[in-house]
């Protein structure tokens, strides 16, 4: 299998590269970290199933979504796909994987930044949600860390706990839904989200990983409700 970098770029959390894997009649593009795998474009459906999940879960219409992390941009894609959504906020804490969207370099590209719909800002989507809210969002979808308890950074520290949550709360509407995407269960992160929220949906996604050629399973927490 041929493998080409496509860019290499330092970061705040370490050496982030964009690579094309050569398959038979298709092409595979990955992301690492300091060589360490993060994503395949063969691998979304758990990525893709954070948004049309929590989206479902709303049910409303002409929604407001602010999307935590860009990666290869099938969460964005896939809030964008729902015909009830009328703006998406993805916020991006590296600027190197901006510079891939606006480069044409991620596969969805060309889509994404078609879609009027769309905005990518650069920044700590942790952040963003423990500051105070300047807007709220129908639906606040978290696909940065890969889970609770394995984190790329240190500033979502204080988001995964009670009282960071309750301030994540607070840029919901009335009605909105929190998801968070996770490799693998984290009963922990459950409770805490418990105590914050009425209505907790605990959502595993099962497909076949062929990076790994074995089947796998990632854990989607969804919150609504934020207790009074």
């Amino acid at each position: 299998m041929d493998l080409e970098v496509l860019a290499a770029d330092e970061s705040p959390i370490g050496m982030i590269c964009l690579r094309r894997r050569e398959l038979p009649g298709r092409s595979a593009f990955e992301i690492t970290v300091d060589h360490q795998f993060l994503m395949s474009s063969l691998v979304t459906a758990s990525e893709r199933a954070l948004a049309e999940r929590a989206l479902e879960l709303h049910g409303g219409r002409d929604l407001s979504v602010l999307v935590g992390g860009l990666g290869l941009g099938y969460t964005a894609q896939a809030a964008l796909a729902a015909p009830d959504v009328a703006r998406v906020e993805v916020v991006e804490l590296l600027q190197p994987v901006i510079g891939w969207l606006e480069r044409g370099l991620i596969p969805l590209a060309a889509e994404l930044s078609g879609d009027a719909r769309l905005a990518v800002v650069q920044g700590d989507v942790y952040a963003r949600l423990l500051a105070p809210p300047a807007r709220r969002y129908d639906a606040i979808l978290v696909d940065v860390d890969t889970s609770p308890e394995r984190r790329l950074g240190e500033t979502s520290d204080d988001f995964y706990v009670e009282a960071g949550l309750a301030r994540a709360a607070r840029h919901l509407t009335q009605g909105g839904v929190l998801g968070v995407w996770s490799y693998a269960e984290s009963p922990p992160f459950e409770a805490e989200l418990r105590k914050v929220f009425t209505r907790v949906d605990v959502s595993p996604v099962s497909f076949f990983n062929e990076m790994l050629g074995e089947d796998e399973t990632n854990c989607l927490y969804f919150a609504r409700d934020p207790a009074q």
